[in-house]
């Protein structure tokens, strides 16, 4: 995709990914005329949909959808655009020498299924689910906000800052020492207040360490565990789904979305600069030496590319290089994506069980999702890693020829730096046969229906996608890092210290996964600055 603006622009988008067609979409919509440049020849980022074998679709980086906001959804008319997002059913967790925990939408279903293993701890799934529903309903309101400025006098940030002590009130005394405690707790000690069975605790802590570079029992994995529960799918709060025809979808919708309110894309137009002139950003210079002038420019790159890598140090405060390079951003996950021959067995799963339709675990125990840990702590990819795997053309056939199905391995740990030296073919490939004997030692003809596997380290997510080591947050969901602290404190609000360059990534406030938000609430920071938006 390409589309040409037939003048200069109002606004350069560096980055066509999900936040920076968000962004572009509403800019668009104010008026504003709109380029989104991008380094790659296909639109989406890491939300993308590729055929990489025959005719099979991949989504080959981000992969399930829950996250991205209703309301960014409806304002954009994504499904006008062919936007459709399917529910499924539930899922499960297998043990290691048979039996398993099935996962289910109906509420009363699940508390049945957790009475299986204890009667404890289906009678506990209750108070677990209103506690955590409640730390929801006190977030949801936040991720569409512009964070205050705590240190600042400014009308906007003394009213957010009434508005999030008001939020904070009134949860009650005893609430809001829970919720303070919530955030800088181990998902760990946090099950540990409700479960008692293994598989149970090991099922729900598994939300805790996707896509982040903490263990079970690290301190603040209790926040990355609440943080994919936010998600809704026709408005069932903690619902997850497969986008029609891969997650790229959402992109297309996007890009359909933006050049319907006149905005425009180029691909194969890597930035190597972002233009400064007496403070303020004018522009930025491609790769292949074409500069193109705009009055504001927002980069959806994550904050250390923007700042340590295309932007001139002399342009920045010290302080701020500072910060930026402190700022966490650590790649711990990898990616397979497996077509399949037919449909796998999995004999710890009841035959026709609908929880098949749904994303499978295989890690049983919280000790084997540490230990897994200090694999990638000592530099080595998890000799029993964690897996989140589903097999979305059951419920989307258009993904696969007939018969033939499709798999997506979502994978904890795998560290962007090995111990023993740079990653080469052969090593991916070894990290890819232990991902693949992991859930052989599941399902005993899974080896035996594999036609294809693209397997992707930290370090290819980052040369193919752009993600600074492969991390698919753009950033650590650390209590240090959230809120009027991300990326950096003074400067959560969507602008930097360059005057008119603005950032739109998961970078910012509130964070990763394919939410929208932060595109949503930077167009809004960039609206207002141009007298477009609400008032400060």
């Amino acid at each position: 995709m390409s589309t040409t603006p037939s003048r200069q622009p109002d606004a350069i988008v560096i980055g066509a990914g999900h936040n920076g067609l968000v962004a572009a979409c509403y800019l668009a919509r104010a008026g504003v005329k709109v380029l989104v440049v991008e380094r790659s020849d296909i639109v989406g980022g890491a939300a993308v949909s590729r055929k990489l074998y025959q005719d099979f679709t991949y989504s080959n980086c981000s992969y399930v959808c829950s996250l991205l906001r209703p309301e960014i959804m409806r304002t954009l008319e994504l499904p006008r655009y062919g936007l459709q997002i399917i529910p499924y059913e539930g899922g499960c967790t297998m043990m290691r020498g048979g039996g398993h925990l099935a996962l289910y939408d109906n509420h009363d279903a699940l508390r049945r299924e957790i009475s299986r293993h204890s009667k404890r701890d289906a009678e506990a799934y209750d108070r677990y689910s209103r506690d955590v529903m409640r730390q929801c309903k006190f977030i949801k309101p936040l991720l569409m906000r512009e964070p205050p400025d705590p240190t600042s006098f400014k009308p906007r940030d003394i009213q957010e800052l009434l508005y999030l002590g008001q939020r904070l009130h009134g949860l009650g005394e005893e609430r809001m020492y829970d919720t303070l405690r919530f955030w800088t707790m181990s998902a760990a000690d946090f099950l540990d207040e409700y479960f008692e069975s293994e598989i149970v605790k090991a099922h729900f802590a598994g939300t805790s360490i996707i896509g982040t570079a903490l263990g079970p029992r690290s301190p603040g994995s209790a926040y990355v565990l609440l943080h994919h529960y936010m998600g809704d799918i026709d408005e069932t709060v903690g619902a997850w789904g497969f986008a029609r025809g891969g997650m790229g979808a959402i992109t297309q919708a996007l890009s359909q979305s933006l050049e319907a309110s006149g905005g425009s894309i180029r691909v194969d137009s890597p930035v190597e600069r972002i233009l400064v002139k007496n403070g303020q950003a004018v522009g930025v210079a491609l790769a292949s030496g074409e500069e193109i002038q705009a009055k504001t420019v927002i980069s959806n790159m994550d904050v250390k590319r923007t700042f340590l890598n295309t932007v001139d140090p002399e342009h920045l405060p010290a302080d701020f290089l500072t910060a930026v390079k402190r700022f966490k951003i650590r790649g711990s996950s990898g990616k397979l994506n497996i077509a399949l021959d037919g449909l796998p067995t999995f004999p710890a799963i009841p035959k026709d069980s609908p929880t098949i339709r749904g994303d499978l675990h295989i890690t049983d125990t919280l000790e084997m999702m540490e230990r897994a840990y200090d694999d990638w702590k000592e530099g080595r990819w998890s000799q029993a890693p964690y897996v989140d795997m589903l097999i979305p053309s059951q419920i989307d056939p258009t993904m696969t020829p007939d018969g033939k199905h499709y798999m997506s391995v979502f994978v904890q740990y795998c560290p962007y730096e090995l111990a023993d030296g740079p990653w080469t073919d052969e090593k991916r490939q070894a990290f890819g046969n232990t991902v693949i004997d992991a859930i052989a030692n599941q399902s005993p003809d899974f080896k035996s229906l594999i036609l294809h596997a693209e397997i992707r380290t930290p370090w290819d997510i980052e040369r193919e996608v752009g993600l600074t080591e492969g991390n698919i947050f753009q950033g650590e969901l650390t209590m240090d890092q959230l809120l009027f602290n991300r990326p950096v404190p003074g400067y959560a609000q969507y602008a930097t210290p360059i005057k008119s360059l603005y950032m739109s990534g998961s970078s910012t406030h509130p964070g990763g996964g394919v939410m929208g938000a932060p595109g949503a609430n930077a167009a809004r920071r960039v609206l207002r600055d141009l007298g477009l938006g609400a008032k400060s």
